[in-house]
């Protein structure tokens, strides 16, 4: 049998502290805000020289492996927990994430909440958002729907489109308040607006429901466009259920575009 040589697998860039030292906040903004395999040996040099902003970019590309690195998804979690310590509300968040769904550590909803909590109160829209939903699921802490509506308005008052969404399901379905689907429907277009794929389906089924075919098929093929494929299948379930043919051809191009 002839061997063949394979091609060595080239080596990261390695960026000196030195240089993370002396660089300008816009030279660093720049150097992060590069395609994945050109901000990662920039992003993993100030993570290590402390900088709480670096350790959570480079514990999200720890924990996506982004621009070549490997996963490590227990390595991720302990850079948020360094740049939460450190009072980061977006480490904060991350570490939140890590024990809510057992990223790289024993998945735990009390430490999630507590976390969750430290983020949502130095404001952060998605610390607001994942405390919102810890709270109306039950998970680590009491159910309690008017709380969690509350963080919800919190984080929605901030532009976050997920929570935009969750406050137009509360008044949807007359959740702690009173029954409102006008209010609803202008929500759902907000958040849909804004790019949650959740908001546009939703936007996308009042719409179906006043007998707006186009726009309505018009947002829900947006929804497919960005929902993972789990969110996709449920889609075609229900659109496939409907009585209007528009909906059901919808339905037929997203299940043809599944994995």
């Amino acid at each position: 049998m002839i061997r063949r040589n394979r091609p060595a697998r080239p080596q990261r860039r390695t960026i000196p502290l030195s240089t993370i030292q002396q660089a300008s906040p816009e030279t660093l903004a720049a150097a992060f805000a590069a395609p994945p395999e050109e901000a990662a040996p920039w992003i993993e040099a100030a993570a290590m020289l402390g900088q709480a902003r670096a350790q959570v970019l480079w514990g999200q590309y720890l924990l996506d492996a982004l621009g070549g690195v490997a996963r490590d998804q227990a390595a991720a979690a302990e850079w948020f927990r360094s740049a939460a310590r450190a009072g980061d509300a977006a480490g904060m968040n991350m570490l939140g994430r890590c024990y809510e769904n057992g990223w790289g550590i024993a998945a735990d909803y009390a430490e999630a909440v507590r976390w969750f909590r430290g983020a949502a109160e130095a404001g952060f829209d998605w610390g607001q958002y994942n405390l919102a939903n810890m709270y109306l699921r039950g998970d680590g802490i009491a159910e309690d729907r008017a709380e969690a509506l509350r963080w919800y308005h919190a984080a929605a008052a901030q532009g976050h489109a997920k929570s935009i969404n969750m406050v137009a399901r509360f008044y949807e379905e007359g959740w702690v308040v009173a029954r409102d689907p006008a209010r609803a429907a202008l929500l759902y277009a907000a958040s849909a607006e804004r790019g949650d794929f959740r908001g546009q389906f939703n936007l996308g089924v009042l719409l179906a429901d006043r007998g707006e075919m186009d726009e309505a098929t018009r947002w829900f093929r947006e929804a497919a466009r960005t929902a993972h494929d789990d969110f996709r299948r449920g889609m075609v379930e229900r659109l496939a259920a409907r009585p209007e043919p528009a909906l059901r051809q919808v339905a037929a191009e997203i299940a043809a575009g599944l994995t």
